[in-house]
């Protein structure tokens, strides 16, 4: 089976979800015209990742101007059993594609936000969300954790899909807990946008033996509102330069990794690669030596069929 993927390096329209949600729209049909079944957009795409801020919080206190700040945070944040959801499940549904978006969460039961990632199949809607299990440095401020339960992939038309957000992929048990359900698109949205970057989705390509697909912004000072402008005054103006890259199983650069520009990074994955790149090397096959080692994950679900 040959995917066509494509990995969305923009901006969001910061903190304003409507705007962001139409950008979606827009480049989705952009891309699925081009042939697309399978589209991703990075880490926190809606309404953005909220780099430079500190929502007024030192160690022992915060500020009334942070916690509003959070709040709006909030207002723009997406319910995923709200309209916002609906109205992506009928994008990738007009579009035939499959999507992958990186939101900030919100639940109407409680106050707390969580990074996510939304996988939306052109046949059944939402099939699921991963939650990130640990927010990094000062992300935690902003970001619960989440549980094992978060640890989802699909089985889908385009093949298995499951992957981390961001630095969960340093975590060598939640990378096991992907590679045991036996993921074959590996989504990896993040917003590293280091040129060592490219060496981790290398290596988890290798060790997984699976295609990885790392998706990130390119963001500058100048894209932020008016209003939030002043929050970032001593950052560089290029907040983050991209670095979008598709990985084979064997590790090889198939495209990207694209830096200082918007754009998208496309490729064309052969499948069968998979299990030929399987002969010397498969992690939980002749690899896993389960006389020695032995794994579980706390209420992580199985394969969830599409």
């Amino acid at each position: 089976m040959i995917v066509n993927a494509c990995l969305i390096q923009d901006s969001p329209v910061f903190f304003d979800k409507e705007l962001t949600i139409q950008k979606i729209e827009s480049l989705t049909a952009q891309y699925a015209r081009q042939g697309s079944r399978l589209i991703v957009f990075p880490e926190s795409f809606v309404p953005g990742y909220p780099r430079g801020f500190t929502f007024g919080a030192t160690v022992g206190s915060r500020t009334p101007e942070g916690r509003e700040l959070y709040a709006e945070y909030h207002r723009n944040s997406v319910d995923v059993t709200g309209p916002d959801m609906k109205r992506l499940e009928r994008l990738a549904r007009s579009e035939n594609v499959y999507l992958v978006v990186g939101i900030t969460e919100k639940s109407d039961q409680h106050g707390s936000l969580y990074c996510s990632m939304v996988y939306i199949s052109p046949k059944t809607g939402l099939l699921g969300v991963h939650r990130k299990i640990k927010p990094t440095g000062t992300e935690r401020l902003i970001w619960a954790e989440a549980a094992g339960d978060s640890l989802v992939s699909f089985q889908t038309e385009i093949g298995k899909l499951g992957g981390l957000i961001c630095w969960e992929n340093y975590m060598p048990l939640a990378r096991m807990a992907m590679y045991q359900q036996g993921v074959e698109l590996y989504l990896a949205p993040t917003a590293d946008s280091r040129e060592s970057w490219t060496a981790t989705l290398r290596h988890i390509a290798l060790e997984g033996r699976c295609f990885v697909l790392g998706c990130n912004q390119f963001f500058t000072k100048a894209m932020y509102l008016e209003p939030y402008q002043k929050l970032v005054v001593d950052e560089p103006e290029v907040l983050c330069s991209g670095g979008s890259v598709i990985v084979s199983p064997m590790g090889a650069v198939l495209a990207g990794p694209l830096f200082g520009e918007a754009g998208a990074v496309m490729a064309e994955l052969d499948l069968a690669q998979i299990v030929a790149s399987k002969l010397d090397f498969d992690v939980m096959g002749h690899y896993a030596r389960p006389d020695i080692f032995g794994f579980s994950v706390r209420d992580q679900p199985g394969m969830q069929q599409e």
